[in-house]
């Protein structure tokens, strides 16, 4: 309801192969995207205006969506005020929530509830920054109202606004873009850009439903996609997403069976410039350390509280440095292959039980955060070092790697793990084994620092060998608390730890 949506905000983005000329008033002939009076449009649609030079965005000015038939303001984009912070904030020490973060089920939009709108222990987040409800998440999320592609304009609507089977138009202040070219005069005819969206929804029945930044899909966005999802579904449900770039902020919750594969692993990639900075944690509370604590908002691609969730044959990355996962798991049973993931600090954050297989990590130190239990098989990881911070408790393994390949990107080499006293939390029984696996650029050592107690730890190698000739790995000089795995005394160990199902509390990964 435009009453509760007139200063919320919705980000994602898509790149369009073909525009069509919408003329504004007074200014450059310029290309928008949907075209004027264009039938059948996706309710994800972004807007898209495309100049002939490179535009820039304005400060003040808004972008508004009207309901053709009755003049109902529907949604606006207000310039004037920040997507999102840019500086540390000094933060308070802060606590875990005492009680179990509950997940309400993903109904709440920005149709029906206001952004912000606290959830657990967490307080009502300010309106100073764009603000959008994603996936049910009331806290909301700061995001992009319009990101510049090349010569092209993408304004991000807020999410779930727009319904099926209705008409709309789009008034857009001059200065919210500005151009070097001929000056943008703005849209403020409401018969001068129309869309109609499609008549009906997509059918479930069919088990499937297709992505297309062109449009020609059942949704533009994957979160569109996920979102038509109902929670808890039983059948299985796959999504196929085409090639392209799609600048989305993904996150979802209480989903199950899903399977999202994309056309291309390199051609099909889901980023968004998000991290810790942009989208802080609650001012009093800590996030995502144990299970039942708030949930993090820094990722760009966040599966929170899902279960056999599957992503195949894709890029997933952030586009900003700091604590900044590409991917954040919170679930069970998830299934990632052949996948690249983007990231810096903590570039994956995975808990719950997770299967990887030929899956890349580019980040920055304590690449690979969480609890576990997390199966790697023939994955190739680069970092600075440490490649992961591992937190399991006794309750479960941690990370487990056989046939991986880690090469260091830190001049002087890099430690494989670490496991630190952190602020009065310890992990004594951190485990990060590894199996046949090829390092290059690791410091003798091997791994790095940890606290006190190291009876438990679990730092583990069996016939490590050297990336760049397979040759055998000088373990020589191994930190004293790190054991190598030997035959044939060790024999059950390296058996069963080459086994998913073991490291995984029974569960055996299989693609559907």
């Amino acid at each position: 309801m435009i009453q509760q949506t007139a200063r919320l905000f919705f980000s994602s983005f898509v790149i369009l192969s073909v525009f069509y000329a919408c003329k504004p008033k007074d200014s450059a002939a310029l290309q928008c995207y949907p075209q004027p009076e264009q039938k059948a449009v996706n309710v994800d649609t972004h807007l898209k205006i495309t100049f002939d030079t490179k535009p820039e965005i304005g400060t003040s000015g808004r972008i508004r969506i009207y309901e053709q038939e009755t003049d109902t303001l529907v949604d606006v984009l207000d310039l004037s005020i920040p997507p999102g912070p840019t500086e540390p904030r000094k933060n308070p020490e802060a606590t875990y929530t005492q009680t179990p973060y509950q997940y309400a089920p993903a109904t709440a939009t920005n149709a029906n509830t206001k952004p912000g709108t606290p959830s657990g222990t967490a307080a009502p987040n300010s309106d100073e920054y764009q603000l959008t409800i994603i996936g049910g998440f009331t806290d909301a999320f700061h995001f992009y109202p319009i990101i510049i592609h090349d010569t092209t304009a993408i304004i991000n609507l807020h999410h779930n606004l727009l319904e099926y089977d209705t008409s709309y138009y789009v008034l857009v202040d001059s200065t919210v873009l500005k151009s070097s070219g001929k000056p943008f005069k703005g849209v403020y005819d409401k018969n001068q850009w129309t869309f109609t969206t499609k008549t009906q929804k997509p059918d479930l029945a069919t088990k499937r439903l297709v992505v297309d930044h062109k449009g020609t899909g059942d949704f533009n966005t994957l979160q569109g996609a996920v979102d038509f999802i109902p929670d808890f579904h039983q059948d299985s449900i796959k999504i196929f997403v085409k090639e392209g770039i799609y600048e989305d902020l993904i996150y979802f919750r209480n989903k199950t069976n899903i399977s999202i594969s994309g056309a291309d692993q390199k051609n099909t990639i889901i980023q968004y410039a998000n991290n810790e900075v942009f989208n802080p944690h609650p001012e009093y509370v800590k996030t995502n350390e144990w299970p039942g604590t708030f949930p993090s908002r820094r990722a760009a691609f966040a599966i929170d509280n899902c279960e056999n969730i599957q992503l195949h044959n894709l890029t997933i990355k952030t586009l900003l440095k700091g604590q900044a996962e590409g991917l954040l798991i919170n679930g069970n049973k998830i299934l990632v292959k052949d996948v690249s993931i983007v990231g810096d600090g903590d570039a994956l954050q995975t808990n719950g039980p997770a299967y990887f297989e030929n899956v890349t990590i580019d980040g920055g130190g304590d690449m690979i955060l969480g609890r576990g239990p997390a199966f790697f098989k023939s994955c190739e990881f680069y970092s600075p070092g440490p490649f992961m911070w591992v937190r399991n408790t006794e309750e479960n393994h941690g990370n487990i790697f056989v046939n991986c390949s880690f090469t260091g990107t830190r001049t002087n080499g890099s430690e494989i793990a670490r496991a630190p006293d952190n602020k009065g939390y310890n992990y004594p029984n951190a485990e990060a084994v590894l199996i046949n696996c090829y390092l290059d650029n690791i410091i003798p050592e091997g791994w790095g620092a940890v606290g006190e107690a190291k009876d438990q730890l679990h730092y583990w190698e069996y016939n490590s060998r050297k990336l760049k000739d397979s040759t055998e790995a000088d373990v020589s000089q191994r930190a004293a608390y790190a054991k190598q795995l030997q035959l044939p005394e060790d024999q059950q160990l390296i058996t069963d730890y080459q086994n998913p199902e073991f490291i995984l509390e029974g569960w055996t990964p299989k693609v559907f």
